[in-house]
């Protein structure tokens, strides 16, 4: 991935937690036939030091066959437009062009299936807790008939991803003038929920500390 201005972030309690808080990925896989590509959900945690990534797919989708192969998991996380109207330079020389604003990691690797009833079952229900956790009445997979649950688990198969690379990128100008990265902060705060989290992170490098 390309990663100038100082944009790149290769922390791997950072990236963990930027994963595990988009929640969401899509697998890219590619083969001998082309490319195969499917978007899950994800279970993001540390074990023995290393990041684990776990996941399921349909027993039907036959990407999960591929285990084994170099993949990749992408996890879009905030973007936002950024207007020229939001620099104070535009005033000065008018030498500002619109841009785009976002937060993106990357995990490489391969992927292993599991099939084991009760590892499907401890990822189901890692998964659903992520989720229902705060919650006034947090669904749990026990809410369910057993043998309804038994039988969607027949239907599934689980993925285990441990990444040999990960790479982040955080682009939010923070390479701009002090103006200008202010001027930028101001207007993504404007830009709606994703804008925020973008001018927090931006916030973040001025102020000389870790991206959150």
């Amino acid at each position: 991935m390309y990663r100038p201005n100082n944009s790149a972030i290769d922390d791997p309690a950072m990236l963990r937690h930027v994963m595990a808080e988009i929640g969401f990925a899509a697998l890219v896989t590619p083969h001998d036939e082309g490319i195969e590509i499917s978007h899950v959900p994800v279970v993001v945690y540390e074990a023995a030091g290393e990041t684990v990534i776990e996941t399921h797919l349909a027993r039907a989708n036959a990407h999960w066959k591929l285990a084994g192969a170099r993949s990749a998991l992408i996890f879009q996380g905030p973007q936002a437009y950024v207007s020229p109207s939001f620099y104070p330079s535009k005033q000065v020389d008018g030498k500002v062009v619109p841009t785009w604003a976002y937060i993106v990691v990357h995990a490489h690797g391969a992927f292993e299936a599991f099939n084991d009833t009760e590892a499907l079952g401890a990822h189901l229900e890692a998964l659903t807790h992520r989720h229902e956790a705060g919650r006034a009445e947090p669904w749990t997979v026990s809410d369910a008939p057993v043998p309804y649950v038994a039988a969607l688990k027949r239907g599934i198969v689980g993925l285990r991803f441990r990444p040999e690379r990960l790479e982040g990128k955080w682009k939010v100008n923070q390479h701009k003038s002090a103006e200008d990265r202010q001027g930028t902060y101001q207007g993504l705060m404007q830009a709606g929920e994703q804008g925020v989290d973008l001018a927090q992170a931006l916030a973040s490098f001025s102020a000389g500390t870790a991206p959150e």
